[in-house]
This record gives structure tokens, sequence and C-alpha cells, in this order.
């Protein structure tokens, strides 16, 4: 957004939206997975992540949403366990944290102060996607603000 680079590919999910054959998990067990590990402050990603690698009871998840029909947002939000700012927004607002603590102690950092500019725009664009559905109509941001909802 903010270079001349055109960005990265990623990799692409499989095409397959049955559930594999080598895994039999339970869906109401993935469910409270999820929610176990929402509860100890995992964020979606991260769940996803743990369930691929740990799995449920010994067997591993490689789509949620294939063994739920439900994606692990959709999961949490059923359950009331999800977060009240989305991951996407909340990690940029770690990082503006970071930043600013960082510019405050070295004032001079001139490539670090053009990283929060760009940190700060990419935050007001989340903070109007989100306006109104997932955010507070009256929301602004601000490093104070920030800081408050990061504890």
């Amino acid at each position: 957004m903010h270079t001349r680079r055109r960005g990265s590919s990623g990799s692409d999910k499989p095409a397959a939206d049955e559930t594999p054959e080598w895994t039999d998990v339970d869906p109401d067990a993935v469910e409270e997975r999820v929610v176990e590990l929402a509860q100890q402050g995992d964020d979606p990603s991260q769940i996803g992540m743990k369930l691929r690698d740990e799995g449920v009871q010994g067997v591993p998840v490689p789509d949620v949403k294939a063994v739920t029909d439900k994606k692990v947002g959709e999961i949490l939000d059923e359950h009331d366990a999800g977060r009240a700012v989305p991951e996407d927004l909340r990690n940029l607002l770690a990082r503006a944290v970071r930043l600013r603590d960082h510019i405050d102690e070295n004032q001079t950092d001139y490539h670090n102060k053009r990283a929060l500019q760009n940190t700060e725009s990419k935050i007001r664009r989340l903070i109007d996607y989100y306006r109104g559905d997932e955010i507070d109509e009256t929301f602004a941001y601000s490093y104070e603000a920030a800081v408050e909802i990061l504890e």
C-alpha cells in the first residue's frame, strides 16, 4: 500500500470442501476447543494453526470450516467468545503503540516516524471499513485509545 513493490503472493486453500477421509473429528468437539482457545486469549488465526498442529483429542483438524461448516469467527460469535476489536486492526494498533514508544525514546529516527505515519494511515482506513459493524460509530483513532484497547 505504501511502497512501490507489488506485494507477495500467498498460498491458496485446497479446492476440496469436504473433510479429508483421514480425519474423523467431531464438529462439537472442534467448536468446544475453539471456544476454549479463545478464552485462553488466542486470536482466530492462532486458533486455526493450533487446531492444525495440535488437533482435537490428538486428531489434527486441517480446516475448521470443512469440519463444522462454520468459520472460526462465526463459532466465536455464536458463543460470545470473540474480541471487541478485529484481529487485523488490533495488530496494527499494537504496532503503532510500539512505534510511538520507540519514537519517544529516539526522536531522530526518521525512518520509523514514517513507518508510524503509514501504520496510522492503515489504522484509519480499517476503522472506516469496520465503522458501524464491528466498531462504534464515534470511535476515532488516537494513541491513548489504542493503549486502552490493548490493555
